[in-house]
This record gives C-alpha cells, structure tokens and sequence, in this order.
C-alpha cells in the first residue's frame, strides 16, 4: 500500500497505544475520517502484550538498537523516530536447569515450546469494577470485543508473611488474622470512608494530613494501618489524606459489583484493550497501517510559528487539520524554535522498572491461590527510602496468559536508577526464591487432600525465567516541562504509573474536545443487529401503512373492515350463548 490511501482526512493518527486508539475512535464514532498508522507490526506500542517467544525477540532487539533522536526541523520538515517504542536496559535470564534439573517437570525446551500460551503485557494493570475504563467501556459499548475475569486475592505482606487482605464485609469477619475488636474498628473505618463526602466538616479535616495519619488517629492497629494503606487504598506514606480516602471509597463501591473482588482482568492480557477501540474505529470507517514507514511530519509557516501540513508515508503526502502523535515518536528539543501556539503541562508518564518472571508456586503456596479468576495482586511499602512501592500481579493458566502449572508475575515500581534488576530486587526478594524446594502441591483437585497437605506443601516459588526493563517517559514528560507544539499537532503519553487507566482515559478525552469541541466523546456504538446495511425502508406517512407489495393502503377503510368483522363476531357469540340457555331451560 504505497499510493493507494486518500491524499486527506478529518485526523491522523501515529501510534496505537491506548490513549491514541481511544482518540482514533472517538472521532471515527462521531463520523471523522480517521488515518491511523504504527511503524510497529503489532498494536499497542508500550501498552502491548507479546507471546514468550516475541518476547524475548523484542528484548532482545531492544538491547541492541540505538534510538535516534531529531534534533532539529529542517526546511519545515521533521524527520519521525524510526524506534518509538524501544525499553531500556532490558536483560533476562533461565534459572540453572542443566545443573539443577527440572522444577516440577518444567525446564527451559519445554517452557520454549509452550510459547503460544504465554500473553505477556508491558504495561499490565487492573480495572476497577467502577472505574473509568470500565464506565467507559459500558457506556460506548466497546465492552462486547473482549472478555474479563474478576481478580482472586488482594494480598500483602505483614511481618514477614504473605497474607490475604480482607476486604468485603464477609472477609473481614471469616478472617483469623483480625480480631474481633480489630474487625469492628476496621469496619466502622471503612464505612466512614464510604460516606465522607456526606459531611461536610470530615471533608476540610481531610486537607490538613496525609492519609497515613487520618488512618493513626482513628487508632486504628498497625496491621490494620498497613492493609488499608497499601492493599485497599493501593497508597504509601505520602499519599495525600483526601486521595486515600477516596481511593478506598473506590475500592468499596467496587466490591461484589462482578463477584467479590473489586477488580477486574481482560482475558489474554491488557494489550487486548487498545485493540479493542481500535475495532471500533475500524467498523465506523477508519483505516488502519501497521508496519508502516512514517518518514516525517511536514509543517508549514503559521502566524509566526508553524502549523502541521502533512504526514509523509512512503511516496505519498497525506494531509489533515490534526496530527495525533504517539509515545516516543518526537524529541522534546524538535521545537525550540517554534512560536507557543498549544502548551500543556503534562504528567509524568512512564520511568517504570519492569520485571517479567514465570514461576512453578504462587506466592503464598497452592492453599492460599485456590480461585479460577487466575490474578491476584499484592501491593508492597516502599522500602530503602525509595519514593513508591511495588505492584505485583500474579497470573496463572485461568487468565488465559500463562500455560497450566506455570504463574507469570509481573512487578512495577517506579524506576531510581538505571538499573530495573536493582529498583525491583528488594520487593522480590519478599516473595520469591531462586532456590528449588522440591515437589509443590498444585492449586486445585480435592479440598480435603490440600488441607493434609498444607503444613508440607512447597511455598517457595522458584523463579524459573526472569526479564528485567524499563519503559521510559516520553520525551515530553522527561523535564516534566512546558511544551511548544506546532498547530494542530498533539502528543499523548504512554502508560502512567496508576493501576487502573484513569489518567489515559483522561488525557483521551481532554485531546479529542480539543480537536471537536461540539462533538460527543465516544458515545454508545449499535449493536450488529442494530445496524442497517443497505438503503432503509421507506417510513409510511401518519395515515398510510404498507402492504406487503409496499402499496400504500387507506387505513380509515381498513379499520371500518376491522371494526365491522369485530361487530359480527360478536353477534355470532351472543346468540351461542342464547341457544345454550334455551336449551338449559328445556332441560
């Protein structure tokens, strides 16, 4: 497809992570005509998920490529980074199977050749069950293009044991490790959380402390403090008081809304959701290109600045009024010399250490990872003075993402240094091992049989693969600053460092009521029987109505038909009855 996409369109698009597909389908829904093109050869950019084996291969081409950066605009011209989704300090390594041997009858040849069954995202996160992106979802009806299961566990680590936080009211009073007097404080707080924005005075108190605080002066124990904070609230030391306390109330509006857990996972991994507002843009007429060559962006002179023009891709000149460009296509320095005409201050996005590793246990050990939803999360502390904790999602064979008696873990934590292996080996060291204990017991098969053998089955999970990398800030983002963009071009960014999607989901929206003010952001998309292909029928004028030959008809003189065959009936009924009864009376 060299020469044979149209020359013009209502807004291109470069890049399809999350935020740029949602913006692609939007204007494709509202009835824009809509280009949207990926150096890449697979959908997502950072927000992808990958098989083991393309895995490994883009690991592996990360490490060795050099990213270019432009510089510079030449003669209105800026020339695209030709590795826009590129991570940094990428390493992995196999645990020691030729000198230790298997590990439950896995080694690495037959973890290679299971490749197929592994989904593996870069950026994965959860969705709360009353979060924007699953309102989102709902209301544009995108929901029907992938599946979801409800998380299992919510789990953490108190003095030095992985336990499971209780969460929903039946949690609370079946767990033993809550007293009944901490269940009662635990409860009364969370209901009062539940109900903050009701009063009015709690509301100003909240301004004034972090919410670790607000959580000491409700004296509440330090267990209780630790599994509020970090499990429910998904919080640290610095969380702002009025930010947790709506956290939490997040937390509990969704519970028991799909099951008992309050969050939710697509099926196959996260990297299905960007493809699903892809599809959508796609049914609505928008145009898609992968692998395609995006040379550059031409821009034009504008009131003292510049303006974008067009995109060159391939031999052709393709022309809009608005350029959306993805995660790491541009340079932050590409405009300095450009007059302000849009500035934005943006969030910081990406600068997460990454670690991707399979495992033979989950952690915690069988008995304590029984549920077929196949995800559990666990939320560590910050630890050595670092300025975030740590997310750990667990997956297993249920979540479609990892092959039977395999786990995938997944670690994200703010990056420090350089090095990902360094800012994640103190959160992992908290949960896995690299030394093999010998035969696990499996989650599953008979109940009784696991409860024999839970003081002897293996909690030790033995790290079988790991992957280390970052995904950097986008270039915008790097300086946290104020950016100078040519007219009519906008950047987004690529995955924050949030659980849910809040922030893309935001930055979608604020972009495309830029670009289409009047326009409705995503509405509701018909369903395939909703939809008419073809030309309509004609509709009746008020009076008429169509025979089968489509011929209109007099309705006044069908309902005097009607009304006369009704008048018959009726008669002939009457006079049943009148025989009946004169034949009862002779009787």
């Amino acid at each position: 497809m060299e020469d044979d996409l149209p020359t013009e369109f209502d807004l291109i698009v470069i890049g399809t992570g999350l935020t740029e597909s949602i913006i692609a389908a939007a204007a494709s829904r509202v009835g824009k005509t809509v280009l949207h093109l990926d150096t890449n050869d697979y959908y997502g950019g950072y927000w992808a998920s990958f098989n083991l084996e393309t895995f490994r291969k883009y690991l592996q081409s990360a490490s060795s490529s050099v990213s270019t950066t432009v510089e510079a605009i030449n003669n209105n011209f800026l020339q695209l980074n030709p590795l826009p989704t590129a991570i940094r300090n990428a390493r992995e390594s196999w645990y020691n199977f030729a000198e230790k041997g298997d590990v439950d009858g896995w080694n690495q040849e037959r973890i290679e050749q299971e490749y197929r069954r592994f989904n593996i995202d870069l950026a994965p996160k959860l969705l709360y069950a009353r979060g924007a992106m699953v309102d989102l979802l709902i209301s544009s009806n995108i929901c029907r293009y992938t599946e979801f299961r409800a998380i299992d566990r919510v789990a953490t680590v108190w003095d030095d044991r992985i336990m499971t936080v209780p969460c929903s009211r039946s949690d609370v009073f079946t767990s033993k490790d809550v007293n009944v007097i901490e269940k009662r404080l635990l409860m009364k707080f969370l209901q009062s959380c539940a109900s903050y924005e009701e009063n009015s005075e709690a509301k100003e108190d909240l301004d004034s402390k972090t919410f670790l605080e607000h959580l000491q002066s409700h004296k509440l124990t330090p267990n209780l403090v630790h599994y509020v904070l970090c499990a429910i609230a998904m919080g640290n030391e610095r969380t702002p008081c009025r930010d947790g306390v709506a956290a939490v109330k997040k937390f509990l509006m969704s519970l028991g809304h799909y099951g008992n857990s309050p969050f939710l996972f697509p099926v196959y991994g996260c990297g299905e959701i960007p493809q699903c507002f892809c599809r959508l843009c796609a049914v609505f007429g928008g145009i898609y290109c992968l692998n395609k060559a995006v040379e550059g962006i031409q821009l034009e002179s504008f009131n003292d600045g510049l303006k974008f023009e067009s995109v060159k891709c391939g031999k052709q000149n393709i022309a809009s009024k608005n350029l959306v460009v993805g995660q790491g296509y541009v340079s932050r320095t590409i405009f300095t010399s450009c007059t302000p005409t849009e500035c934005r201050n943006l969030k910081s996005c990406g600068n997460l250490a990454r670690a991707v590793i399979l495992t033979n246990v989950p952690f915690g050990g069988a008995s304590q990872n029984t549920g077929a939803g196949g995800v559990a999360i666990m939320k560590l502390p910050a630890v050595n003075n670092r300025p975030d904790g740590a997310t750990i999602l667990q997956m297993s064979h249920f979540s479609g993402t990892c092959p039977k008696e395999i786990y995938l873990i997944h670690v994200i934590t703010a990056a420090v240094t350089q090095n990902p292996e360094e800012d994640l080996r103190p959160y992992i060291a908290q949960i896995l091992s690299k030394d093999y204990s010998g035969p696990s017991e499996k989650a599953g098969g008979d109940n009784e049989q696991q409860e024999e053998n839970v003081q002897s089955e293996n909690t030790t999970s033995t790290i079988l693969y790991e992957a280390y990398f970052n995904i950097p800030s986008c270039l915008v983002c790097a300086e946290n600053a104020h950016v100078s963009l040519p007219a009519g071009v906008r950047l987004v960014c690529g995955p924050y460092h949030e659980l849910d999607y809040d922030q893309s989901i935001q930055q979608a929206k604020t972009i495309f009521h830029e670009i289409y003010p009047e326009e409705e952001f995503l509405p509701r998309a018909p369903d395939p029987e909703e939809i008419i292909i073809g030309e309509e029928e004609p509709v009746p004028e008020q009076g008429d109505s169509l025979t089968e030959n489509n011929e209109p008809v007099d309705n006044a003189s069908e309902c005097r038909e009607t009304e006369s065959e009704a008048a018959d009936a009726q008669e002939a009924k009457e006079d049943t009855i009148d025989r009946a009864e004169e034949c009862t009376e002779q009787k």
